[in-house]
């Protein structure tokens, strides 16, 4: 079969290492990829968003199936299009991708079927805002409602902070046409973990639960990002808690979105917290999470292909996990999540068989491969356990990080 991936990051990379195993995939592309996935696929430069050209290049080359790894293309309807062009697509079409795409949207979806969730509001006006704000209990948590990469959520500690956060978003447009409208909710507390599933419609088929680290800094400190660093299995989340999560969380979500006549193909993803309430969804993702994905495929047994295959064909796959722990953490370019420099110089990456690097932010140049985004790669191992993957994984950026121009935080899975 001729697969194609579309995206460029660490999540993509990961999905292409894991199809490369499969015996059915003849050859592989990635649109537009990048310094990591070249090595292994055939990178195209197409851009993500670039809907007719994917579409004019999947018939050229005769491609089977293709997966879709980021968000944005998923909101602007890549996979409806796909799907009127007659060629077979994993991924949500773009009713079904609000459920990522407006965060408003999302909670009022979960208000209706019953999936539990923070108690929230919603402004488009900056004073009503903080009108609201001055009569919530601190600390609050202040979002944007549209797409920010990761970085459109604040926890605000104080109402002073909330209110610097509603008129960035609201007023001074920090996040453009996503901060157009903002959704206040209040501060859940617990230990947070991520679960994904594969879904088709009412199928759902839930993944290993996976725990991200999305603060800049040690001890959970500095600016959200897009995810510093994850493991998996997050081991100290119960069974009856996943089941509890599985049906309903997931099963609602996807027996919801069927009854509202915009159902759900591709991976949904429940970002959730154990409160002392239970647990509950901070968010829904309508994709594969990043960097949880990378974490999560290499404890995968089966054949990830023939896992999608089964799915669209309405089939169990059956799904088997490795009995290990998976750490891995982001090596990231100073600066990040702000402002940072792109184009340094990576040095060449010499695996020493117990740890695996996925590129997200990197290019092939002359000089070889270098930084091309915030989160640079991330490294990554197996083990026993999570303290035991994890001590790989420091030992190896320990012996291979020499440089001033990237940074990652010493406490992932630890």
């Amino acid at each position: 079969m001729n697969l194609l991936v579309i995206g460029r990051g660490g999540r993509e990379h990961s999905m292409v290492m894991k199809l490369a195993e499969s015996e059915q995939a003849d050859r592989i592309f990635a649109a537009p990829g990048n310094g990591g996935i070249s090595e292994i696929a055939e990178c195209v430069d197409i851009d993500e968003l670039d809907t007719e050209r994917l579409i004019n290049f999947a018939r050229k080359k005769e491609i089977d199936l293709t997966i879709v790894g980021p968000e944005n293309p998923l909101v602007a309807g890549v996979a409806d299009r796909f799907r009127e062009a007659g060629l077979t697509i994993f991924a949500p079409e773009k009713d079904a991708a609000l459920i990522e795409g407006s965060k408003q949207y999302a909670k009022s979806f979960m208000e209706a079927n019953g999936i539990p969730s923070a108690a929230y509001a919603n402004f488009t006006n900056a004073a009503e805002a903080k009108a609201y704000i001055e009569e919530q209990s601190m600390p609050i948590v202040v979002k944007a409602d549209g797409l920010a990469a990761g970085k459109g959520v604040v926890v605000a500690q104080s109402v002073q902070e909330a209110k610097r956060a509603v008129d960035d978003m609201l007023v001074n447009n920090k996040f453009a046409e996503a901060g157009n409208s903002v959704v206040i909710e209040e501060f859940l507390d617990g230990k947070e973990f991520s679960l994904m599933a594969f879904v088709h419609g009412t199928n759902v088929f839930p993944m290993l639960p996976a725990r991200d680290h999305k603060r800049a800094h040690e001890n959970d400190t500095g600016p959200n990002t897009g995810g510093m660093g994850a493991y998996a299995p997050a081991k100290d989340i119960s069974q009856e808690t996943l089941a509890f999560a599985a049906d309903n969380v997931l099963q609602k979500a996807a027996d919801g979105m069927f009854r509202a006549g915009r159902p759900f193909t591709g991976v949904l993803y429940a970002g959730m917290i154990m409160t002392e309430d239970g647990p509950k969804v901070i968010e829904f993702n309508a994709r594969l999470g990043d960097p949880e994905t990378q974490v999560v495929l290499p404890l995968l047994k089966n054949d990830l292909l023939q896992v999608f295959l089964d799915i669209l064909a309405g089939k169990d796959p059956g799904l088997q996990w490795e009995e290990k722990s998976c750490a891995g953490v982001v090596l990231a370019s100073k600066g990040y999540p702000d402002n940072y420099e792109k184009g340094v110089a990576l040095p060449e990456i010499n695996l020493n068989g117990r740890t695996f690097v996925t590129h997200a932010g990197t290019k092939l140049a002359d000089n070889g491969v270098v930084s091309d985004g915030g989160r640079v790669l991330l490294a990554g191992a197996k083990g026993k356990d999570v303290a035991e993957a994890s001590e790989a994984t420091y030992k190896w950026l320990g012996e291979y990080i020499d440089t001033e121009a990237f940074f990652y935080r010493k406490d992932i899975g630890r």
